[in-house]
């Protein structure tokens, strides 16, 4: 089978000559740049400085040679701009405190303090205050604090969402649709992966985004901690935000169609963590009342309009939001982070008995917080048999990580990882 026609398969879960693989297609799936260079060089291939295509996370460019060895089916279609509100292009050289040498874009402006911290620059502005940091010896960066605490003795009345997050979401520009049907048609023809469409954009309540980090001046209630409270003393206030975000997803959504039509088989929504690891991040009352009928619109306009697949990232102990889940739409679900899942009661047979035919499973291949970075080669190769034993039974699987790969993991233990989904080694 080629890859499209494998991930194909597992979209409609039916069973495929093997699992599909994925490593990098989006912003969950990747591999630290770090990390990425000394695999690569465990694997003999060309030692170079790595585009950071992801410099948040500093995950980095996964080139088709490396796709090739580890048997990847899926790409992705990234966007023309990242995180931090800069376009990825006109690199330049960089290195992390490890040595790992690296391209970054031209627009990546850091200033490094007398700790050794990095700050970084939103749109890299550097007449507006860092919206980043990097602890010396970090290999990722952290929101910067910019905006005082909320003052909760104001009236709801006098609260402004819409013009609060304003410069947050936007309609997408012809540059942007011309780039999106330029690249879709070169990654439909000249390869034979599937293709993840890489939109984002609705992820309501993003904790990671509702700081701003890829605006130079964010207002309103910004602080996650303000943010979290907010939905129980200001309901309208969130409800308001996530109203406007989903009309502009909607417009994005219909922009997208016009531009990549069906080359693409999956689009990501959404990166929100629900899940905490022991249990939800807000009650299923609060999610069914603030966030389901939102995503509800979304996907909704997805499945009538496209032959798309819904992709939607949440970590954590999600199990008290599975049904809600299937109800609104959801078709791929990552990471699968088994640990949490069975923490919080669900055995993963059980998930793929009762869930199976409802998501297709994207992730859960091997633990990232302990098994990858710390065990053995021999540990990891068990626990990924283990995880496509089960989860791969009957289709309805794609195979990556649980998240993507940190920084600091034996490059040995990446060969195992790869080398039982694909049946031989690598190395």
């Amino acid at each position: 089978m080629t890859p499209r026609e494998r991930v194909a398969l597992a979209l409609e879960h039916k069973q495929p000559d093997r699992v599909p693989i994925d490593l990098g297609s989006n912003g969950q799936t990747g591999m630290n740049v770090s990390t990425l260079y000394r695999f690569r060089r465990e694997l003999g291939l060309p030692e170079h400085p790595i585009k950071v295509i992801e410099p948040a996370q500093m995950l980095g460019e996964i080139e088709d040679d490396l796709m090739k060895i580890v048997g990847c089916d899926v790409v992705g279609l990234w966007n023309r701009g990242n995180f931090y509100g800069f376009l990825n292009e006109k690199w330049k050289p960089w290195a992390l405190d490890d040595g790992t040498p690296v391209y970054v874009p031209g627009a990546f402006e850091v200033d490094v303090d007398e700790n050794g911290t990095k700050w970084l620059y939103s749109k890299g502005d550097r007449n507006s205050s860092p919206c980043a940091c990097m602890p010396e010896g970090g290999s990722f960066f952290d929101a910067a604090i910019r905006n005082e605490p909320f003052d909760w003795d104001i009236d709801e009345d006098d609260l402004t969402p819409i013009e609060d997050f304003r410069d947050d979401f936007a309609v997408a520009s012809d540059e942007d649709a011309s780039y999106w049907e330029a690249e879709s048609k070169r990654l439909f023809e000249e390869t034979d992966y599937a293709i993840m469409g890489v939109l984002g954009g609705g992820g309501l309540g993003d904790v990671a985004t509702v700081p701003g980090p890829h605006i130079t001046n964010p207002y309103g209630i910004r602080l996650v901690s303000d943010w979290l409270m907010a939905h129980a003393l200001f309901p309208d206030y969130v409800a308001g935000v996530f109203e406007y975000q989903t009309e502009i997803m909607l417009k994005n959504l219909e922009i997208y169609r016009q531009a990549v039509g069906e080359r693409i088989s999956v689009i990501w929504v959404s990166g929100t963590d629900f899940g905490t690891q022991n249990g939800l991040f807000t009650s299923r009352e609060t999610f069914r009342k603030l966030y389901k009928p939102y995503y509800e619109r979304i996907n909704g306009w997805i499945h009538k309009n496209t032959g798309w697949k819904a992709f939607y990232h949440t970590c954590g102990c999600v199990n008290g939001l599975l049904d809600d889940f299937a109800d609104m739409g959801i078709d791929c679900l990552n990471p699968v982070q088994v640990n949490a899942i069975e923490r919080g009661g669900i055995p993963l047979r059980e998930l793929k008995d009762k869930w199976g035919d409802r998501f297709v499973f994207w992730g859960g291949g091997v633990d990232t917080q302990w098994t990858l970075p710390f065990g053995t080669p021999e540990e990891v190769g068990a626990e990924v048999a283990e995880r496509v034993s089960i989860l791969g039974r009957g289709g309805g699987y794609v195979f990556s990580s649980i998240h993507n790969v940190v920084a600091k993991v034996p490059p040995k233990n990446l060969a195992a990882m790869y080398e039982v989904p694909l049946g031989r080694k690598l190395v």
